[in-house]
This record gives structure tokens, C-alpha cells and sequence, in this order.
């Protein structure tokens, strides 16, 4: 087949976030099909942007073809990146003609997470005679109404709804990272008939060999700690309002006299207030590190006696959760302690860990005492399950082959 991959964010290993796109279209030309993503040259979520001259550029990453389209920068979600998805949607729509006459796609897939790229890629599908694919990866604009607090009648949440309205009307496929969004879908007018259900997933390949070594600071501490007789509890992640590391915090004040190490590897927003909340309150157990290269997690994940996830208290989650950081923690063969309330566990399907309520310190101290409680032993067979559990469910090659037989 010849795919055309519409993702205004998609990245690459040289860029960074959102690895999905690539990792995708890395097992598509593996498989012998021709893949093309169109990307915006500007995203907040990339950790290296391309260059560009003004124009738009192209350029050949492990076998997949990138165009890149010069968009604006931006800071935050006010009208800076709104004026960005404008910018890539018109050039998109200007350059439609060109790219179908050239790549000639049999599938055209909308993936930008927000819906209205679905208007244009409509447009390049009709015009090369495609299947239409909309991928879905939150429900918008219902996690900005119920995350963010955005009113329903806001500009954007109605520009938004419209959108998704038509992507279920129009596309011949829909394919959710969400596992739970059915009755939603249907109800938003969608033939549940076009629907499959593809998660996150994880490239094989970087789970085998030997990881990289991690920085002398962090290898010391674990060291240390381990030394110590301390279990080691850790996270690893970004670290915002919805990664609910405030519990983990209420919960380590808990537990100050337990065993046990808690070590927080990431940023984001909420990073340095959390690590001067754990000096304020002499959380002399809990130690906060800056982000570390992804070809380390491997081997930082393997100093983990238990890894922590856990989620805010909210109904958005009733349509199930794809986390790439669980996927992690199951392929690092660690057990899991699981603060949700979802339409779907992985970590309780897996038998991989335990899961605990939302939002509650104690259910979360709780679980975390069981857990060390356990033998390690113990602790190996859950974190076997959850490894086999990840390679027969996420790894993806396997997604990558769902994905083309919905196109199909």
C-alpha cells in the first residue's frame, strides 16, 4: 500500500515526540508498503524541531518519507497555537493536488490529535481516491471540556465537535488508541462498524541488548540506596497536574519510616514545585532527578523494586487509557502499583501489579506496603506477566499489522 500520514506532531528518534507515527510507518515500509508523513515544522511536544529555510523540506528517516511544513512557534495553548494548526491545515490543503498526483496514496490517515485535520485529509483522499482513516488519540473536545474546564460553547470545543462529527461521518476507518469509546463514538454518530481498537505500543528492539549506563549522580543514589536495604520505588515521567505525584508524595509522608526509596525521574510543569514540596517537608526518602536519554530507561527501570503510575480522579478515563510510560514498566518486567479508576486496567489484566484507588494516600501507601511485602520472587513473576502481556499486546509490529488490516 501506499500510506499518506497526516500527523501535524509526528516525530522521529533524531526529533523526538510523538514516536507513534514513526514507529508505525518504521513497521509499514519493514512490511513493503510506501509510507509518507506531513508534519508541522514546529511543535511543542518535540524535543528537536527540523531546520527549515521558510519552505517546505523533505527528507528520507529509515526508509519513511517526512515533509515538513514551515508553521509558526508558539508558547502554551492560547492563540500562538491555533494560528500554528491554521498555518499547516491551509498548506496542507494548498498542497493536496501535488502530493496525491505524486504518492498516488491508497490511504490517507487524519492522526493530529486534535479533528480538524480530517477536513483536509478528506480532501487528499477524495482527490487520490482513497480510504479515508481517522485516528483518534484523546476524545476532542471532550477532554478539553472535562480536563481543561473549557465550556462546551467555546469557539473552539463547538470547531472542535464539528470536526469529530465529521470524522465519524466521512472516514471509512476509525481507529482509537481508546479502548472504551464505543458507546461515545456511536453516539456522535458513528457506524460502529468502521471502529478497531489499535493502543500504544513499543519498538521490540530497544528491550534487547544492553541499555545505556545511566549518569554517574542518579547511578550512585540508586546504588546507595540499594546498599541501604531500601527498596526502591520509582517513577519516570513527565510530571504534571494529571500524574497525580502529589498522592505519591502524601503517601511517601506515610511511609517515612518503611524501606523504602522513592526516586522521580522527569519534567514538566509540576517538577520543581513537587521536589521543593518534598524539602519543605523533609522527605529525606524522596529524590527527584532531571530527565535522562531514552536508550537509559531500560537500564533505570531495572534498579526499580516497584514502579508507580497513578491518574487523577476523573470520568475522561472511563473511556479507557494508553499510557506509554505503563508500557515501559511491563516491558522492564517491574511490579506495578496502579493508582486508577479507568474503563480499562492494563496492569489488572496483565496481573502485573496492583491497583489502588485515585486521588487517596493511603490506598496508595497501602499498596506500595503490600507490594514490598512481597518476595522478590514474587515481585519477578508479576513483572514476567506483564513483559509477556506487553509483547503480545503492544509491541509494534503486531499494532502495526492491526492497523493495515483495518485499512483492509
Amino acid at each position: 500500500m501506499r500510506i499518506l500520514l497526516v500527523n501535524h506532531y509526528a516525530g522521529s528518534p533524531a526529533h523526538g515526540m510523538e514516536f507513534r507515527p514513526y514507529y508505525l510507518a518504521r513497521e509499514w515500509v519493514r512490511a513493503g508498503h510506501q509510507v509518507t508523513i506531513v508534519a508541522a515544522s514546529y511543535s511543542h511536544v518535540r524535543a528537536v524541531q527540523p531546520e527549515m529555510a521558510g519552505t517546505p523540506r523533505e527528507e528520507l528517516i529509515d526508509g519513511i518519507r517526512y515533509r515538513w511544513l514551515p508553521t509558526p512557534h508558539y508558547a502554551g495553548n492560547g492563540v500562538g497555537r491555533l494560528r500554528n494548526i491554521l498555518s499547516f491545515l491551509r498548506q496542507l490543503r494548498a498542497d493536496a493536488w501535488r502530493l496525491t498526483r505524486e504518492l498516488r496514496p491508497d490511504a490517507v490517515i487524519a492522526s493530529s490529535t486534535y479533528p480538524m485535520d480530517i477536513w483536509v485529509a478528506k480532501k487528499l483522499a477524495g482527490l487520490a481516491k482513497a480510504k479515508l482513516v481517522y485516528e483518534v488519540h484523546d476524545l476532542w473536545p471532550l477532554s478539553l471540556i472535562e480536563l481543561s474546564g473549557m465550556s462546551p460553547r467555546h469557539p473552539f470545543a463547538m470547531l472542535c465537535g464539528k470536526a469529530e462529527a465529521d470524522a465519524y461521518r466521512d472516514a471509512d476507518v476509525v481507529v482509537s488508541m481508546l479502548p472504551c469509546v464505543h458507546e461515545h463514538m456511536a453516539s456522535r454518530g458513528l457506524n460502529l462498524k468502521k471502529l478497531h481498537i489499535v493502543p500504544n505500543g513499543f519498538a521490540p528492539e530497544e528491550w534487547q541488548g544492553q541499555s545505556a549506563p545511566l549518569g554517574a549522580t542518579l547511578a550512585a543514589h540508586l546504588d546507595a540506596e540499594r546498599a541501604a536495604g531500601r527498596l526502591i520505588v520509582g517513577y519516570a515521567g513527565s510530571m504534571g497536574l494529571p500524574n497525580a505525584l502529589d498522592v505519591l508524595l502524601d503517601a511517601a509522608a506515610k511511609l517515612r519510616d518503611a524501606p523504602l526509596s522513592f526516586v522521580l525521574v522527569g519534567s514538566g510543569h509540576e517538577a520543581m514545585r513537587l521536589a521543593d514540596r518534598a524539602q519543605a517537608e523533609g522527605l529525606t526518602h524522596v529524590r527527584f532527578f532531571a530527565p535522562i536519554p531514552k536508550p537509559q530507561i531500560p537500564t533505570l527501570l531495572a534498579h526499580f523494586d516497584i514502579a508507580y503510575i497513578g491518574w487523577q480522579r476523573t470520568p475522561i478515563y472511563r473511556f479507557g487509557i494508553a499510557p506509554n510510560k505503563l508500557i515501559d514498566y511491563l516491558m522492564a518486567g517491574r511490579a506495578v502499583l496502579h493508582s486508577v479508576e479507568a474503563g480499562n486496567d492494563p496492569v489488572a489484566e496483565a496481573g502485573a501489579g496492583l491497583t489502588v484507588a485515585p486521588q487517596d494516600p493511603e490506598a496508595v501507601a497501602q499498596g506500595l506496603l503490600k507490594l514490598a511485602a512481597l518476595s522478590p520472587d514474587e515481585r519477578a513473576a508479576m513483572g514476567e506477566r506483564g513483559r509477556a502481556f506487553a509483547m503480545g499486546h503492544h509491541a509494534y509490529p503486531v499494532l502495526a499489522e492491526r492497523f493495515v488490516q483495518a485499512l483492509a
